[in-house]
C-alpha cells in the first residue's frame, strides 16, 4: 500500500525524500481488532503483481558505508 502511494506520488511528478519514508512505520496501526473478527470477503480475488522495487536512492541515508557492515555472516 505505501509503495502504491509512493508511485503514485512520483507518477504526478513529487520529488520523494528517503528522509520522509524512513518516518513511515511499515505496518498497519489503526483499525486492528486484538482478538479478531474479521470478515474477508476478498479472499477469493487474486492481488495484482507485486512490484517491491521503488524508484528512490536509500544511499543518502547510509551515507558511504557498506549496507552489510556490522552484520556477521550466517554460518
Amino acid at each position: 500500500m505505501i509503495a502504491e502511494i509512493v508511485r503514485q506520488l512520483q507518477a504526478e511528478g513529487m520529488g520523494i525524500a528517503p528522509e520522509d519514508l524512513a518516518q513511515v512505520p511499515p505496518y498497519l496501526t489503526e483499525h486492528i481488532r486484538r482478538f479478531g473478527e474479521y470478515a474477508i470477503p476478498e479472499l477469493g480475488d487474486e492481488p495484482d503483481a507485486y512490484v517491491p522495487r521503488l524508484d528512490v536512492d536509500f544511499t543518502l541515508l547510509r551515507g558511504d558505508e557498506p549496507a552489510t557492515e556490522g552484520f556477521s555472516q550466517a554460518a
